[in-house]
């Protein structure tokens, strides 16, 4: 291994009440520095802004009656997919293939007015991708929006840059073909790109280029980071972290966990995992702290990043993977000290202490299947593949869930996007459809 890649100091067992005391505190200092989870007027991209999953949103409503929330709108022409809509400003931004609305099968991104919900506009990304198992098949990256553009990967990783107003392309960028990417598993890319600055920040995976930096105007390239070794991309999008006077770009690829130096491509830390047959939910940030999960039993692990006096970054580990915290592509949120999110693909929503990785519990919930979750105002949104949506008080005291509803036209594919909340409002893709339903007490 090269010198750039920091081996992981491991936490022995009689170290593990100091630690976790350690991380404890280290949770209450971090507060202040964490990312705001959202602005409460966009979602500009996949698990929002700051990717955490959770909206700043209060006053919402505590239960709902059988049908679910009042039904703002639903509308049509997103196509085949699994995106989640991104939304800033006026519009919401999805990726599909097949839509209602093209005259062809093939992958468009679409946009929509916030408001009504009509289709304002589509542009043609690429072919469908119809490549395995017919639920394996079709757009799963959620488009990333700044100012005026709009981007978004498709499975094939073409990258394509859109003007916000009327879809036209502005410049595309092969991540296989141009950069030498890699996937690490068979599903095709997912990732949704992180805009920082003047720079787009994505994961090519594989050895030549695991990630890079392109000028967000050109996609011309401004650096490269190489990791030997890397298995390909994973689904995960990049969480950004400050450590010392470090700014790090934290992902996870088919190899595990990585920390990259944001000016340079600089490779500061890797935390490997053993091969499983994909790596799916985005880390969770907090201070110093990563959180990462990985599904097919594989479990969720805490590194802490430590600042050096050479100006370096290297992780030490506070606990290594617990197969009870294994998530597949649901996702996990964080609220409060304590991770919330579903047990593999069971449909078995769990809560878990971030800093030792205790459960506090496990509870089948009315739905079935794999679970993606959301939160805000003290709840976590449940989203189950069945086409459940569940609402569960987000309380390590124990599980309750306070209502659920069937989401209309739910049933052909597995509901596996992803929910936003925004502004008193739940956005909910589910196929061809979206719709949007009115939370406000």
């Amino acid at each position: 291994m090269p010198a750039s890649v920091t081996s992981i100091s491991l936490v022995r067992v009689a170290r593990r009440s100091a630690a976790s005391a350690a991380i404890l505190l280290s949770l209450v200092a971090a507060t202040w520095i964490v990312p705001s989870p959202a602005s409460g007027r966009d979602w500009p991209t996949f698990r929002g802004e700051g990717r955490t999953g959770v909206a700043p949103d209060t006053d919402l409503l505590e239960t709902w009656p059988p049908e679910g929330p009042k039904l703002v709108w639903r509308t049509a022409g997103a196509g085949r997919g699994y995106a989640s809509p991104a939304i800033a400003g006026k519009r919401i931004y999805t990726l599909g293939d097949g839509l209602s609305t093209a005259a062809d099968a093939d992958e468009y991104l679409s946009c929509f007015d916030r408001e009504t919900g009509k289709q304002l506009w589509t542009a043609k990304t690429g072919a469908p991708w119809n490549n395995g198992q017919p639920t394996w098949q079709s757009s799963r990256s959620t488009p990333t929006v700044d100012g005026d553009a709009v981007y978004v990967l498709s499975p094939f990783g073409q990258l394509v840059a859109c003007r916000v107003a009327d879809g036209q392309e502005v410049f595309r960028v092969d991540l296989v073909g141009t950069l030498g990417g890699k996937k690490g598993d068979l599903w095709g890319y997912s990732e949704s790109v992180t805009i920082d600055g003047n720079r787009l920040i994505c994961t090519p995976g594989g050895e030549k280029a695991t990630m890079a930096a392109l000028d967000k105007k050109t996609g011309k390239v401004i650096w490269t980071c190489a990791v030997p070794g890397d298995r390909g991309a994973g689904h995960a999008s990049i969480v950004i972290a400050n450590v010392g006077r470090r700014k790090v770009y934290v992902q996870t690829t088919a190899s595990g966990a990585m920390g990259v130096d944001a000016e340079t491509g600089t490779l500061l830390w890797t935390y490997p995992i053993d091969q499983t047959t994909a790596v799916i939910p985005t880390p969770i940030v907090k201070g110093d702290l990563v959180f990462i999960a990985a599904g097919y039993k594989r479990g969720g692990a805490l590194v802490k990043q430590v600042a050096g006096s050479d100006g370096g970054v290297t992780v030490e580990q506070v606990y290594g993977l617990n197969t009870e915290l294994a998530n597949k592509h649901g996702g996990i949120v964080l609220v409060g000290d304590h991770l919330y999110g579903d047990s593999d693909d069971k449909g078995i929503p769990f809560c878990a202490e971030l800093a030792t990785g205790t459960i506090a519990w496990k509870n089948r919930g009315s739905g079935k299947g794999s679970a993606a979750v959301a939160a805000a105002d003290g709840h976590v949104y449940v989203r189950y593949a069945d086409g459940t949506l569940s609402l569960v008080k987000a309380d390590p005291a124990g599980y309750t869930e306070v209502a659920s509803f069937k989401i209309p036209g739910s049933g052909d594919r597995p509901s596996w996007a992803h929910p936003v909340i925004l502004d008193g409002r739940l956005y909910l893709r589910e196929g061809d459809t979206i719709l949007c339903y009115d939370l406000r007490k």
